[in-house]
């Protein structure tokens, strides 16, 4: 009887040894061999169970986006780190766990993004997992100049260099890429103002300040094209006059409609040797130092503001162009509007149009 219980006992044993085997190479199985992982990773993801409010909530209501740089080879605890030191986390642990538990730990990409306060950690880790979503949307008005546009680097805190920075590479004295230059015909040691084509564009996160020239350069070689500098050439005008004088017109214009007519004047003064005394290239010359980059002036400006840009004292194009112009202002350049009109100025109706004269006196009369 004894007997019987003690093999009894001992075939339960087996059974259950064996049971318990199985569920042991069950497990292994189902976790890949990494049945420890598996453990801890239970552990975590329980503890976790109750801290959902804290994986949800932001760090604050500030959308302004922060720039936030994975560098090669960095894990989840150092990426952690920099969260909490540029204030996106408030728990470290709480994000190295989080991304633990869904695997995001081993899919974190170096790269650059564009974070914000008001995104929680679980948004945060998804994110981090793909730098090919994040660019810079920047934008490039027309008549802009380069001090504008070293302006507008500085107040998007998503570039990695300053308008300084840029400015060193396309101001004057800068050395301009050789092969756009000679396509140009920008003369040597000149700026590359006026070349910076107004655009809207969507920027890899980590451009640099030589990439982004580069890639305004390029734009306005795409957009212009070979035909319409070949167009200039064969009115025995280089591509670095027609910007010049296309980025009047665009100073000048409001509306694009009128930037032909509006060329078409300027190229009549200048085939009878007239100054073009246009306005905007008196602003340029003030270089910034009253109000602003295009300040108002007066007429006792057309004399006393000592620039080679001012066309009222200098005959001619001035030495380059004064700001950015669009595809519309560089093709009135090219092919202006014909007429007899060697004058024009604003529209008394607050139109912001203009009123054309073939005389003085004609110009004199269309004054408000």
């Amino acid at each position: 009887m004894a007997q019987r219980t003690l093999q009894g006992f001992l075939l339960a044993l087996l059974l259950f040894v064996f049971a318990a085997g199985f569920a042991v190479l069950a497990v292994y199985v189902a976790t890949d061999g990494q049945i420890l992982f598996a453990a801890q990773n239970l552990v975590l993801r329980l503890q976790l169970a109750n801290r959902q409010a804290e994986l949800d909530a932001p760090f604050s209501s500030d959308a302004n986006p922060l720039r936030f740089r994975i560098a090669p080879g960095a894990g989840a605890s150092a990426i952690a780190a920099a969260l909490l030191d540029q204030g996106l986390i408030r728990d470290a642990d709480l994000f190295i766990s989080y991304a633990r538990v869904e695997g995001y730990d081993r899919r974190f990409e170096a790269g650059v993004y564009f974070l914000n306060q008001t995104q929680s950690i679980r948004r945060i880790a998804a994110i981090l997992t793909d730098s090919s979503k994040s660019f810079i949307s920047f934008r490039l008005l027309e008549g802009a100049r380069i001090e504008e546009l070293a302006d507008s680097i500085d107040q998007n805190v998503l570039f990695g260099f300053t308008g300084a920075d840029f400015l060193l590479l396309v101001d004057e004295g800068a050395d301009a890429p050789a092969e756009f230059a000679a396509w140009a015909g920008i003369p040597a040691g000149a700026s590359l103002e006026g070349f910076m084509f107004p655009d809207t564009y969507q920027l890899p996160p980590d451009i640099s300040a030589a990439a982004l020239r580069d890639t305004l350069l390029r734009a306005f070689r795409d957009r212009v094209g070979d035909s319409l500098r070949d167009a200039a050439l064969q009115q025995d005008l280089s591509l670095y006059e027609v910007v010049s004088l296309a980025s009047i017109v665009e100073r000048e214009a409001v509306w694009r409609h009128e930037h032909a007519l509006i060329a078409g004047v300027y190229r009549n003064r200048l085939d009878i040797g007239m100054a073009l005394e246009a306005d905007p290239t008196v602003q340029y010359g003030l270089q910034g130092a009253r109000d602003g980059w295009w300040p108002q002036i007066t007429r006792a400006d057309y004399r006393n503001v000592i620039s080679p840009y001012n066309t009222y004292l200098n005959r001619g194009l001035p030495p380059g162009p004064i700001a950015s112009p669009g595809l519309s202002a560089i093709q009135a350049a090219v092919y202006p509007e014909a007429s007899e009109y060697f004058y024009f100025r604003a529209a008394c109706d607050g139109s912001h149009t203009h009123n054309f004269a073939i005389t003085f006196e004609q110009h004199l009369q269309n004054g408000c």
